[in-house]
């Protein structure tokens, strides 16, 4: 036993003296480092192929009425009736082409679909990034079965840090409280290794995505 204490006392006092003794970094340029090799291919194409593996529904939309028109043909499929928008941007866009849909939070427990815009689209594992900081909160990503992003082309970026700088100079200081990943629909494989989407938040996700710079309110 006090062979035992004796090699952890000599280990304690390595580490005491290594932590006394100052030395430069070896490595000061390490976190510059890039942590993936550069992509081949067009951010949209590697977020597209990436967003699709994940089980999600990717549509690029050479104009709004492009837009408007995909979702309403979708809607029509899907029999939709009850779709909630609550960011004024978006807002902006569905008044201007006479889109129905609900701004306030009555008879949400019925909604089918939740509709929002998003802070950034990460290329790398086609992943949409979402804050808390619009009007859309927290609820409306989650609750209704099915999801619709609409992203622009300016927010497409390759990696998560990259997603951060754009929130960061959004926001700046006044961070939102909630900031989060989405890849692909809820989903879970806890019962029995069986994959089932939808379990915990929306069943599916669609991003749309437009050229250009995102609409402010």
């Amino acid at each position: 036993m006090r062979d035992i204490t004796t090699a952890k006392e000599k280990l304690l006092k390595k580490i005491r003296k290594a932590l006394l003794e100052k030395r430069d970094n070896p490595y000061p340029n390490l976190e510059e480092q890039p942590l993936y090799p550069p992509m081949d291919d067009m951010l949209e194409i590697v977020f597209a192929e990436e967003f699709t593996a994940v089980k999600g529904q990717f549509v690029f939309c050479e104009s709004e009425i492009d837009f408007i028109e995909n979702l309403i043909e979708l809607a029509e499929e899907r029999k939709w009736h009850k779709i909630y928008c609550w960011e004024p941007g978006l807002q902006q866009i569905l008044k201007q082409y006479g889109y129905p849909y609900f701004e306030t939070d009555k008879d949400f427990d019925q909604a089918q679909v939740g509709f929002t815009l998003c802070e950034a689209l990460i290329a790398r594992n086609g992943s949409v990034m979402l804050s808390n900081g619009d009007m859309a909160g927290r609820r409306l990503s989650i609750y209704p079965p099915v999801h619709i992003v609409l992203a622009y082309s300016s927010q497409l970026v390759p990696d998560i840090k990259d997603a951060l700088k754009l929130i960061k100079t959004k926001y700046g200081s006044n961070l939102p409280s909630m900031i989060t990943t989405v890849t692909g629909p809820s989903r879970t494989a806890d019962i029995e290794k069986t994959l089932v989407l939808g379990a915990h938040g929306p069943k599916e996700l669609f991003v749309f995505m437009l050229d250009g710079e995102p609409l402010t309110p």
